[in-house]
């Protein structure tokens, strides 16, 4: 039986895993180039999970799911970076995400991805990864998965957690290579918000895409 344990330094919501870097984990279990990952329970920090078929479990509890995906539209178009940097300077965080792993304001051992608004719908955000975490599916799945959430509108007010996530890795940017996330929402329906992301280099190579499903906490 293999096992896994989430360190509370990949914390996304208090209390709980960052569902990109979960969903990672999950992803780099499978063959297949694109997979699908759904979040089933708050994923525990600093306790022993253990795979079975593709999926995680704490316990008896279902964590997440896992299976071959497909993507049912384009990836979001790359940003310049100098207009991704422009728009980290309209990005706001509050009490629920300032200690994301991914996004977190307030955190100085984190990526500290800030997208801001570059057009309608469509976030960016830049990013260099430093190193000091292995590049491989777990870091760039998690690196993909807050600007999808900051695309969506009001959540502030009605913050979403992640669902579901649909990626693949084409690609691994080099350590202290300068690289754009952007984010871009599509549509919504009940508490259902759907988005994509994407992850570009330094030379606008597409390092990886994303789509998913957020989870509104509260009906509108």
């Amino acid at each position: 039986m293999r096992t896994v344990r989430i360190p509370s330094r990949f914390n996304g919501p208090p209390g709980s895993g960052n569902g990109g870097y979960v969903a990672g984990l999950l992803a780099d279990q499978h063959d297949a180039p694109t997979v699908r990952v759904v979040l089933r329970s708050p994923p525990p920090l600093d306790v022993d999970l253990r795979f079975a078929d593709g999926d995680l479990f704490n316990g008896d509890t279902l964590v997440a799911q896992s299976a071959p995906g497909d993507f049912t539209r384009p990836a979001p178009a790359p940003v310049p970076l100098a207009a991704a940097s422009d728009a980290t300077s309209e990005y706001r965080n509050n009490d629920l995400f300032g200690h994301c792993f991914v996004c977190g304001s307030l955190r100085s051992d984190g990526l500290r991805i800030e997208p801001g608004p570059v057009a309608d719908g469509v976030v960016a955000a830049p990013w260099t990864p430093d190193g000091t975490v292995p590049i491989g599916a777990p870091l760039l799945w998690a690196a993909m998965d807050c600007p999808g959430a900051w695309s969506v509108p009001g959540m502030f007010d009605r913050p979403a957690v992640l669902g579901s996530m649909t990626a693949t890795i084409t690609a691994r940017p080099e350590p202290g290579e300068q690289c754009v996330v952007i984010g871009a929402f599509h549509s919504e329906e009940g508490r259902k918000a759907h988005t994509s992301t994407a992850l570009y280099g330094s030379d606008r190579r597409l390092l990886g895409r994303s789509e998913q499903i957020w989870i509104r906490l509260n009906a509108a």
